[in-house]
Formats: C-alpha cells, structure tokens, sequence
C-alpha cells in the first residue's frame, strides 16, 4: 500500500483564500512589523501570487503553507482585534438585516389563525416591504408613501406601534426591542364608509361612488366579515360605584366609544348613542339605536342548546318550541331601549344593554347541514382531552376548563367547510377518512363542536342563566336565508325558518309598543348609497380599516380600530410553505409588479450591491498590490 510521505496540496482555490487573508492582515499590521519581517512576508505573498496566477498548484500550496505560518507568527490577531473584528460584521449584519426587512422584504411565519383559511398557522410568506411606498427604518413613518397602491381585499402587514394592542412588545434577533407586526385584510381606505348585511360589506368612497363589487370579489365567496366581536366585549367603567351603581358605562365597538349608558335618579338605565363623526352623515339624522350602526342588527350570536338546558339556561318555554335535536339559540338586537340594570360577574351593579334571544329547533338535516359546513380553531388532543393550539391553558387532563374527545387518537387537527384535517410537521394538513372518530356524527358531537370549537373552553359551554361567555359563532340572513358558519343552513323555504319567521313576528306585534321587540328577520341589502351613508361607519383621514379573513379568531379593527396609514409595512406577496393548493400568491386583487416605491429601492439596492461587488473586487482581484509602500 502505497502512503504519501507529504500532504495533499491545496487547491488554487483555497492558496488563493490563504493569500488574500494574509494579504490584509498584512496590510492592517505592516506598520507595526520591523523592516526584515515585511520584507520576508511580502515575499512570500508575491511567490505565492505568481504561483496562483501561474496555475502552479503544488508551487502555490508550498508557499500558501509558508506564508500561513509566517501569518500564525506574526500578523496574528490579538483579542481586541478579534472582538473588534466580530462586533464590526455583526454591526454591519445586523444594519443590512434590519434595512433590508424594514424598506426591501421580509420572511414571515403566521402565529395564529385569524386570516384561516387564506393564510394559516405556520404558513411561511415572502412580505414585500415596498408594496406602497418607501418605509422608514424603525418607525412608523414613511420617507415615501402613495396612498392610490393599497388596495381593497388586499392582504397587508403593518406595526402594532403607538395602536391600543395588548402584548406588542417583541425583541427582534433576541436582542432588541420592538413591536410585533400583523397580518389582516384591507377592506376600508380613508374616506369609505361601510355597511354589514349577510357576511357581506356594502360601502361607498370618499367621493360617494358605490364600491359594493369592490368589496364583495367572487374569489373570496367563502369570507364573511362580521361587525363586531361581541355586543358588549369593552367597556369603559368608573372604578367606583355611586349610590351603589356604576354609572356611567361607555360600550366601545371599533375601539370608539359608541354608547352611553347612564343611570337617573329614579334608578332608570338612560342609553345614547354617541353620534361620532366617523359614525354617520353629519347632513342624515342621528342614529338612536345601537343595533342601527353600520349594520350589527343584521348580525346575531349563537350557541346549541339541549330541551333541558333551554328550559333551564333561558327564559324560553320550550313548550312553545317544536321539538328539535338540538335548539339553535340567537342572541341579537342590542337595544338601548332595553337596557336594564344588572349585576355583572365582578358583583358591580351597572347598567347594561338589552339583548333580545330567539330560539329555532333543529332537525337532523339541520345538524347534517352545520356538521358539512363545520370550520374550528387548530386543536390538539392528547390523552383524551382538546385544547386549542397556542393556548395557554393547563394541558392536563385534570383541567376541568378542556373538553373530552375519548375516541379520538393524540394528534393536532382542524375542521374547515366540513372537512377533518390532521396537522403533520410544520403546519402540512392532511385530510381524515371518514372513518375517522371526529366524523362521529350525533347531537352531542354536534353541539361540542360547534359551541366549544373555536375557544376549546367548556366556560363557554351552555353552565347558567345570563351567561356572559359565549362562543364566537354568528349568524346572518342573506337574501332570505339563514348562515352560520358562512353556509345557508336554513333555506328561505325551509318549513324551521318559515315558522321562526312567524314566530318573531308575533313576538313583535305582542311587544310593549314602549320597548318594542326587535324580530331577527331578513332585513335586507342596503339599497342606496344614502342609507349607507347615514348607518355606515366612515373611516377617518389617514387610516384603513383591516379585518382577519376568520372572523371567529381575530383581533382586527373591531377590536384595536382603525389602523394608521404610518402603520402599514407592506403585503404578503409569496406562500413559499407548506405545499399545497395554498401555495403561491396568496388569495388577494392582484398588485402592480412595477411601481414607483418599489422601482427606487430596487436601484437603491442594486446600486449597493454593485457598489459593494466593485469593492470587493477591487480589494480582493488579483494581482495584489504587493509593494512596501
């Protein structure tokens, strides 16, 4: 067997490394070396740059050796070189990192499932920073900024900064400090005012042309928008009672104040609506209704009921009801003219809105009909017990908070328009069998999916009278249908609806005329542009109203409001992970390729990065120059 007595040689490419990495070491420590040293050094490193430009390989890697020693013995880097070495790339990193994601784009990985089923937890995106214009680094401003590029329906990114946002804090690379960036859809520019009727938003623009089909694109059917969280989700309450009550209560909604409530000293609960600019037409009358505003009275909260827990849980007679499965129960129509005095779950006395429930027995096919339109929250089994991914809830299965799915195997898992997903690694969805447990199909599944499938709470399950907890599912009617879960559950023929219909009608007609009851019929598109006008909420000069695609989990304009034009950073414009039918441009108006913000930081970058290239070569070309001067 034959043993080299020698090493290998280095490559061209590796004496050629050896020789520039010498060569500016050199040129940092020559001044500090005696005549004879840079002498030797700077002969070496010449025989070792014609050895290179000669292509003689062995010739160069015997010198390479030499001048790596002659390196190691005299132009080695002392620890305050090294650490100033260290401190000075990880500077100029971190300032072409932080330049490059606040003005160029950025790599995103989504948290949470507010924008379901568009962008989805653990979905990877490419951001475009330069979307809209030219953003300033580390702040929320712009050096440049065209209002015409955002779009309605698009997807947009922007800082929680200077916002009424709980827990924005982050720390980017670890280490310093900032605010977390969110992902919504646009809906609302400055000057739009927008109506809710059916899942759907109607509105007109600052100059009063209709841009309902703007609002409503076909690509994006199977969103529906709701316009509020909850009835009563904020308020503003004083801190101390007086004669026992406290009074007054502010109710906000698009984080405005839009209700007073206030108690008389006849202990009568007064309620106003606080007619703001943003609100409604200054021309149009006031608004006197809470449910009038922008369109919450076409909207009700609902929630499944046993007979027993009807009976037990509400005020209804289920006597009065058909028999049902299961019975729906909807809680809509805030009123003021209802508001009452109450003793809320802090034991304060104050007063409150009136909310008016209706209640419609449910039938197999019903059932049938919600189990094929289910969607849920991402959750996660284990040991029998569900709980919602990325909640913070005690995982074991003694707390008594998480519900039960015995028969389900250990796994994360999703439903969306009626189908059972597993979740695999790093956020790949594949679709269930039908034979699998979570298909099980019976009221009491039914019921558990549908009341505890977003929060994965049983305190939102069906426990007292007056609950305050309820589960985010909504319903609407849209041209005589009745949704839920973005589906038409009951149809406008179907015999349920038609004698609810009545029902509400005779409830009505039975009402004080003082505090009349509002029935949760169909009441219809908006059908001219004064009614959205004088109803419609009105976004306000420099700011855009954003909403999460899954209503049921996201934070948006309902609850932190409008967000400031200085806030927006830019779009997504890539889903790069996982693969799938989702991956691609993401589901939004498609924005111009070329425009002016985006053309100038292109050059800005390429200008550097020619710069920076020519720098490099200049530096580092052969041949060097070797002289002693």
């Amino acid at each position: 067997m034959h043993i080299l007595s020698r090493s290998t040689p280095y490559s061209l490419k590796k004496s050629r490394r050896t020789l520039r990495t010498a060569y500016h070491l050199f040129q940092k420590k020559r001044r500090k070396l005696s005549t004879e040293v840079c002498e030797e050094v700077r002969t070496h490193l010449l025989f070792l740059q014609t050895a290179i430009l000669e292509k003689k390989r062995d010739v160069a890697s015997d010198f390479a050796r030499k001048v790596e020693a002659l390196a190691a013995t005299h132009l080695r880097k002392s620890a305050f070189d090294q650490i100033r070495d260290l401190v000075s790339a990880l500077g100029f990193a971190l300032i072409v990192a932080i330049l490059v994601r606040q003005m160029w784009f950025e790599f995103y990985e989504i948290p949470s499932g507010s924008m379901r089923p568009t962008l989805k937890e653990q979905d990877r995106l490419s951001v475009s920073k330069t979307t809209f214009g030219i953003n300033m680094p580390l702040k929320p401003d712009e050096i440049y900024f065209d209002p015409s590029l955002v779009q309605r329906n698009g997807i947009v990114v922007f800082t929680g900064e200077n916002m009424d946002i709980p827990d924005v804090d982050t720390l980017y690379f670890y280490l310093f400090p900032g605010k977390k960036q969110y992902v919504k859809r646009m809906i609302g520019k400055p000057g739009d005012i927008l109506y809710f009727y059916g899942g759907q938003i109607y509105g007109i623009d600052a100059e009063g042309k209709d841009i309902s089909q703007e609002l409503q694109l076909k690509e994006l059917h199977q969103i529906d928008h709701i316009p509020f969280i909850d009835f009563d989700r904020k308020l503003l309450i004083p801190p101390t009672a007086q004669n026992g009550i406290y009074s007054p209560v502010y109710l906000f909604q698009m984080n405005e104040p839009v209700v007073k409530l206030s108690v008389n000293s006849a202990q009568q609960v007064i309620g106003d609506v606080i007619n703001l600019p943003q609100i409604h037409d200054k021309n149009a009358p006031a608004v006197t209704e809470y449910g009038d505003l922008w369109g919450i009275k076409n909207y009700g909260m609902t929630r499944l009921l046993t007979r027993d827990q009807v009976k037990f849980f509400t005020d209804q007679d289920p006597l009065s009801l058909e028999e049902g499965l299961l019975y729906l129960e909807i809680r809509h129509h805030p009123s003021l003219s209802s508001a009452k005095l109450i003793r809320d779950e802090m034991g304060r006395q104050r007063p409150a809105i009136g909310i008016s429930s209706s209640y419609i027995p449910l039938q197999e096919q019903h059932l049938k009909a919600l189990f094929d339109s289910l969607y849920t929250a991402r959750f996660e089994v284990k040991n029998g017990v569900a709980f919602r991914v990325g909640s913070q809830s005690n995982h074991s299965a003694k707390n008594i908070f998480l519900p039960k799915l015995p028969l389900v195997p250990d796994g994360v898992y999703e439903f969306y328009y009626g189908k059972a997903y597993a979740v695999k690694w790093q956020g790949i969805t594949v679709e269930l069998p039908k034979t699998h447990p979570l298909y099980q199909f019976d009221p009491a599944t039914v019921q558990l999916l549908y009341n505890l499938g977003i929060e994965w709470d049983t305190r939102f399950a069906p426990q007292v009278k007056n609950q305050r907890l309820q589960p985010a599912r909504y319903s609407y009617f849209r041209d005589g249908d009745l949704y839920l879960m973005g589906a038409p559950i009951l149809q406008k023929e179907d015999p349920t609806l038609l004698q609810f219909i009545q029902r509400e009608m005779e409830k009505q007609a039975a009402s004080n005329p003082q505090s009349p009851y509002q029935p949760f019929i169909d009441s219809g598109a908006p059908e001219s542009v004064d009614f959205i006008r004088q109803y419609g909420i009105q976004v306000p000069p420099h700011s855009y109203l954003v909403l999460g695609d899954n209503h049921a989990m996201s934070g948006d304009s309902r609850e932190f409001g409008f967000v400031p034009e200085t806030n927006l950073r830019g779009t997504p414009d890539l889903i790069f992970w996982p693969p799938g039918s989702r991956w691609g441009l993401p589901n939004q108006p498609a924005y111009p390729f070329f425009n002016l913000p985006r053309t100038i930081v292109w050059i800005l970058a390429a200008i550097c990065i020619g710069a920076g290239t020519l720098y490099w070569r200049r530096r580092n070309h052969l041949p060097l120059r070797l002289d002693t001067k």
